[in-house]
This record gives C-alpha cells, sequence and structure tokens, in this order.
C-alpha cells in the first residue's frame, strides 16, 4: 500500500440486525442468524459467497432508514451515488459507476434489481417500506449478470408472500412537512393448499429541504411517492414453485436543487421535476427434477421519466439589471425493459462432488428521448431520439470440492449486444459487441467457524456514443470496457456464533476505462455546457472492506463495517489536463459507520449509529475535493408484541455536505467558471407508529 492508502482513517461502521420482518419485537437468540444471499445464482449463506457481500436486513432498514434505499447507502462501504435525480439512481461501488446520463447509451456500471426487476440506471423506486433484505455485491458480477454489473450488484428482496395471515399498517410524521402511511395484508389463496398472496400499498410526501425565496415556497424541492406491490406465490420446492411479482412507483418529486450560493435557499422562477412511474413485473418459475432444477426468470419494466430544471437557477429580478437570462431544459424519457433467463442447476456441493449451471439470458431495451431547451422565450434544442439494444447471452458455472476443505468454482459468460440509436439531428448508430466475462475461484474452510476465499473475476461494459449538436466528432462513440478483478478475504464466526466478521482485499485493474465528464464548448455560454463519456486508457481501484456483526448480549448488539479506496487514473490525458495519478470521481478514499443497538426485554430500544465519508471529486474537471462528512441517526422507541412506536432523526448534528458537484460558468454578465454544488439533506425529527393484526 502507499503512503495515502496506509493513512486511512482507521475506522468502523455498523448498522445493527434487529428483529425479524414477521414481528414487531424480536425474541432473543444466543447466535446471530444466518444470512442467505439470493442474488447469486443460487441462493447461498453470505459465509459461502466467495465475494465481498453486504446484507441489510428488514431490521436494519428500520433502524437507520426511513423511506428510501438512500437512508442506508452510508451502511454500506465502498458504495456511493452521484445526486444528479431526486433520488438515487447512479451509484458507484469501490469508485466505479455513473454520474448521469444526460449522454450516452443506457448501460449502467452497477446493476439494480428490485424482486428480480431490472431497474438498473433507474433506481428510484427502492422505497423501503415492507423490504425483507437488501443485498450489495462488490467486484464484476460478469458470470452472473454480465454487461450491467461491471462494477457490482444491488438486490432489493421484499417480503415474501406466506400462506400465514399478516396485516399491519405504518404512519410517520415529521418536519418538513413529512407525513407517510403504508399498509399491508397477506395470507393463504382460498382453495389451494400452498398458494399465499400479499398486497402493499404506501404513500409518502415530504416539502424536499429546499426553500424557494422567489416564488416563496417551500415545496417546489418536494417528495411525493407511492408504492404498490401484489406478491403471489403458488407450489413448494420440492416439485414446482412459483412466485409473482407486480410492481407500481409513482414517483412524483420535484427538482430544484441547485442555487447560486450552493445554499438550501435557491431563486428559481420555473422549477424543475424529477418524476417517474415505474410499472413492472417478474415471474420467477422453478421445477425441481432428481438430477437437476429448471428456474426461469421473467421480468418487464416500464418507466416514464420527466427531469427538468431552471438552467440559470434565477428569475428576471434576480440577474437584473442584466439583459434577460432565462433558460430551462425538459427530458421527458420512457424505458421498456424486457429480460428472460433460463438456468439448469445440478444438486449443490453438499450432495455431490461437482455441482454446474448452464443458463441462457436475453435482454431487449427500448427508451425514447425527448429533450426541449428554451432560452428567454426560444427554442434552443428539440431533440428526438430513439434507442433500443438487444442482449443475448450463455453462461456457465462448474463447481468442484476437491477435499473436503477446498471448494473451486470455474464460470464465464459470452455475451452479444447489438443496438440502434437515431435522432432528428442526423446521428445514427448501430454496433455490435462481442463479451466475454466470468471468475474463477477458490472457497476453503479453515476451520468450522472460518471461511477464505480468493476469486479472479473479469467484468466488462458495453461501448456508447454521445449525442447532441455541440458534441465534436472525436467525442461522438467511445468504447467498451474491461476489468479485472483480484479479490481475497476471510469470513469467520467467533464466541460460539455470537460474533462474526468478514475482511476482503481487493485491486482492480481498468482498461478503456470510460469516464462521464463533461465541457463547456465556448467559456462564455453556459447553454454549451454538454455531458458526455470518453474512455481514460487505464485505471486502477485497491482497497479493503471489512464488517462485524456482534451480539454483545441478549439486550445489546453491535455492528461495524469499514471500506478503504485508492481509486486514480493510469493514463488519461485531456484536451485540457492530463490527469494522470489523480483519483477518480466519486470515490473516497475511506467510509466508516459504527451501530448501537439497546433492546430490553419489555421492550424499550435505542438505536444509534454514526456513518462518515471522505472527501472526493465531483468530476473528471473537479479541481477541488468535496469535504468528508459525518453523519448521526438516532432512534428510541418501545416494541410490543402487536405494536410498535419510534422518535428517531436523521443527520441529527445537522452535517453541512454536498451530494453533486460542477464547474462551469453560469453567471452573467462576465460568466466566470465557478464550482457549484448541491446541498444534501438538513437534520429531520420525526415519529414512527406500527401496528400489526392477528
Amino acid at each position: 500500500m502507499t503512503a495515502k492508502a496506509i493513512s486511512w482513517a482507521p475506522v468502523l461502521l455498523g448498522a445493527a440486525q434487529i428483529f425479524p420482518c414477521h414481528a414487531v419485537r424480536a425474541a432473543d437468540a444466543p447466535e446471530l442468524g444466518e444470512i442467505v444471499v439470493t442474488a447469486a445464482l443460487r441462493p447461498e449463506p453470505a459465509s459461502s459467497v466467495p465475494t465481498s457481500v453486504s446484507v441489510l436486513t428488514e431490521r436494519t432498514l428500520r433502524e437507520s432508514g426511513v423511506q428510501h434505499f438512500q437512508d442506508v447507502l452510508p451502511l454500506v462501504p465502498n458504495l456511493n451515488w452521484a445526486a444528479a435525480s431526486s433520488r438515487p439512481r447512479y451509484f458507484q461501488l469501490r469508485g466505479i459507476g455513473d454520474l448521469e446520463q444526460y449522454q450516452g447509451a443506457p448501460n449502467p456500471s452497477v446493476a439494480f434489481l428490485v424482486d428480480d426487476i431490472d431497474l438498473s440506471g433507474v433506481g428510484m423506486p427502492a422505497t423501503l417500506f415492507d423490504v425483507q433484505q437488501l443485498e450489495v455485491l462488490r467486484g464484476p458480477q460478469g458470470t452472473r449478470y454480465g454487461a450491467n454489473a461491471l462494477a457490482g450488484l444491488i438486490q432489493v428482496r421484499t417480503a415474501p408472500a406466506t400462506p400465514a395471515f399478516e396485516a399491519g399498517t405504518e404512519a410517520t410524521v415529521g418536519e418538513n412537512d413529512t407525513r407517510a402511511i403504508g399498509g399491508m395484508i397477506g395470507g393463504a389463496i382460498p382453495g389451494t393448499s400452498t398458494g399465499a398472496v400479499r398486497l402493499v400499498a404506501q404513500s409518502y410526501e415530504s416539502d424536499g429541504f429546499r426553500r424557494n425565496a422567489f416564488l416563496g415556497r417551500d415545496d417546489t424541492n418536494g417528495r411525493d411517492e407511492s408504492t404498490a406491490r401484489l406478491k403471489a406465490s403458488i407450489g413448494s420446492a420440492e416439485a414446482f414453485s412459483a412466485d409473482f411479482t407486480a410492481l407500481y412507483v409513482d414517483l412524483d418529486n420535484g427538482y430544484d436543487a441547485f442555487a447560486i450560493d450552493n445554499s438550501r435557499v435557491t431563486q428559481s422562477d420555473d422549477p424543475g421535476k424529477d418524476a417517474q412511474r415505474t410499472v413492472g413485473g417478474a415471474a420467477r418459475l422453478r421445477w425441481a427434477g432428481k438430477a437437476f432444477d429448471v428456474v426461469s426468470i421473467t421480468s418487464y419494466a416500464d418507466s416514464d421519466i420527466e427531469h427538468s430544471f431552471d438552467g440559470d437557477w434565477g428569475n428576471d429580478a434576480f440577474w437584473a439589471p442584466f439583459d434577460p437570462y432565462d433558460f430551462t431544459s425538459v427530458t421527458l424519457r420512457e424505458r421498456r425493459t424486457l429480460a428472460q433467463d433460463v438456468r439448469v442447476l445440478s444438486p449443490t456441493l453438499d450432495s455431490s462432488a461437482l455441482a454446474w449451471l448452464v443458463g441462457v439470458y436475453g435482454r431487449q431495451l427500448e427508451e425514447s428521448n425527448g429533450q426541449v431547451d428554451v432560452f428567454n422565450g426560444e427554442t434552443l434544442r428539440d431533440l428526438e431520439s430513439a434507442f433500443e439494444s438487444r442482449s443475448a447471452a450463455l453462461y456457465g458455472q462448474l463447481d468442484w470440492r476437491v477435499v473436503s476443505q477446498l471448494d473451486v468454482s470455474l464460470g464465464v459468460r459470452f455475451e452479444r449486444r447489438s443496438a440502434e440509436y437515431d435522432d432528428n439531428e442526423g446521428p445514427s448508430f448501430d454496433p455490435t459487441e462481442d463479451m466475454v466475462g466470468g471468475h474463477v475461484s477458490a472457497e476453503w474452510r479453515l476451520a468450522a467457524q472460518h471461511t477464505g476465499y480468493a476469486t479472479l473475476a473479469r467484468g466488462y461494459k458495453n461501448g456508447g456514443f454521445n449525442v447532441g449538436a455541440v458534441v465534436t466528432e472525436e467525442r461522438r462513440q467511445f468504447r467498451p470496457e474491461y476489468l479485472w478483478n483480484l479479490e481475497t478475504g476471510l469470513k469467520s464466526r467467533w464466541l460460539s456464533g455470537v460474533l462474526e466478521t468478514d475482511v476482503a482485499l481487493f485491486y482492480m485493474r481498468r482498461r478503456d476505462q470510460q469516464e462521464q465528464t463533461s465541457f463547456q464548448v465556448d467559456p462564455t455560454d453556459p447553454l454549451t455546457f454538454v455531458f458526455y463519456t470518453d474512455n481514460a486508457a487505464k485505471g486502477e481501484n485497491y482497497g479493503a472492506e471489512g464488517t462485524l456483526r456482534w451480539r454483545a448480549s441478549d439486550t445489546v448488539r453491535i455492528d461495524a463495517t469499514l471500506g478503504l479506496l485508492e481509486a486514480r487514473y493510469l493514463e488519461y490525458e485531456r484536451p485540457d489536463a492530463d490527469l494522470g495519478g489523480r483519483d477518480q470521481t466519486h470515490a473516497p478514499n475511506w467510509q466508516y459507520s459504527l451501530g448501537f443497538t439497546y433492546q430490553h426485554p419489555l421492550g424499550f430500544m435505542a438505536h444509534a449509529d454514526v456513518a462518515g465519508r471522505d472527501g472526493f471529486y465531483f468530476s473528471a474537471t473537479d479541481s477541488e475535493r468535496e469535504s468528508a462528512a459525518t453523519f448521526v441517526n438516532l432512534r428510541v422507541g418501545y416494541e410490543a408484541e402487536r405494536w410498535a412506536a419510534y422518535l428517531w432523526g436523521a443527520n441529527v448534528l445537522d452535517e453541512e455536505y454536498s451530494q453533486r458537484g460542477f464547474f462551469f460558468a453560469n453567471e452573467p454578465p462576465d460568466f466566470i467558471p465557478e464550482r457549484y454544488t448541491q446541498a444534501g439533506d438538513p437534520r429531520q425529527l420525526g415519529a414512527t407508529f406500527i401496528y400489526r393484526f392477528e
């Protein structure tokens, strides 16, 4: 490690593991429960997955979150996000990911799934109500998910339908006009012996933590989010089973996030929107045979997205006495994704020395975009574009129990992707790419409670293109990116199972690294500021990740994780600078959190977690790192058998921090480039009440 790496802050992070998803108060248990990862090709205990993985249980999400995946992001080491939207759509794992998709083909680096529904690149529907667990697999998932999982995978798994009757409601109120109400009901399907159904609905509103001084309103950045979900299951694991999910999420959020002085007081005369309505569904079918099982996963998602903003962040009176300066931009995006995955699986290594699986995968994505930019009442741009891609993949995995203490796994994936793009400004593209990824790993059981692993994996990501009239010819297209990841780790249980630790070291080498950045064609004209993607020649990302889960007593639980990261460009020459040796974007050198939970047998509870991250660069053109930040969340309450009540606080120390930033010229009359940042959410206090019916 370099001297800089050695100086990383030795800090820990945590999120408490608390009650199971089908009871209000947990029963005491001397040992930590086993966590099963469902995002792998086979469901596996987290202790047996040969990669660095984080799983946030239903109890952790309840204790540390309020409404959305955004609330618990700091609990996952080496995970960051770019706030180019009202809720996270663009994620970075180990410094690798997307910052926005104003330009380029929609090919994300981090796969994002909700109950098998592929929402990669449109992850805003990740509301937390009735979620069972959230899984994050770090490093390329070349065998599992191919092109969309160059950096890793995030999966949201909601509570399943079960035959036992369940019903409940949850209500939340808080500062900034926050209010939410949700309900759940589920049980057996009448007339069936194994069928079950579960219906969930929730509505959430908040003013969005901004005040628009010009309009005299505090809701121009508001959040209005509705979720409805229907799950059903039939059959049994011994023969045939089928699980179905139908999803509807409507996020009608405002987008008035930026101010000239980088504060939470805006001056926009035409506030924008960041709305997304997603309708989706998935069907997972499983036929169990004596020699092998067959699993079919079909998913569909249709998302309508409106992203608009006031580009000058002001109004006529604000900019007076200068000439009128008024700029607005509206983008309407519709994306449809249909995916089919069929895999054949042999029995696991528990029953044979060899285990195998083979699968075929197909995915069709259609996206249309309409972008209208208006300056001083005149339309500067009216772009209509259409994009379609088709992916087909063949993959397989072979697992071999060499001896009782050693397993070896080999996986490979061949993928072909073809795409078509055209718009009313003239450019059209139809690239076809063949890509290969995979892994080889070894897992050895050092003792009954200790498992080590080593993995070499190759990931890949499609190439693409930049569009728009001001994009120059040499910046039109960019090449696919490839990544090698070498990782080793140790997963252990201590003290008769009340303490678990998981430590991983990794080194990643990137070739033809795709980098999202921006440039301003005319330094005096902010309307020529555009986003684009190009290829840095090489990059490297290395570091460490660790997690700890400790049930210190029947009443006290402590969880901690730590992420250390060094991510830098090895070769990257831009027209305006040589960035070789500089840190990559959205790649904090350290992240941590420490969580503490006390739960009295009579029902009283208290939870506190502190999470922090180092500063980082917002973009390749940024010359200044964002400052480090620390977040503290608190929750106290009482949990009875059928009800629970909590008082909670998010960011209780009111830490000032930024989520996104740009360096460009936006102020008349001189239009001198400045650094503009989007302020994060301030302190918020609230209360939540839960009731479950028998």
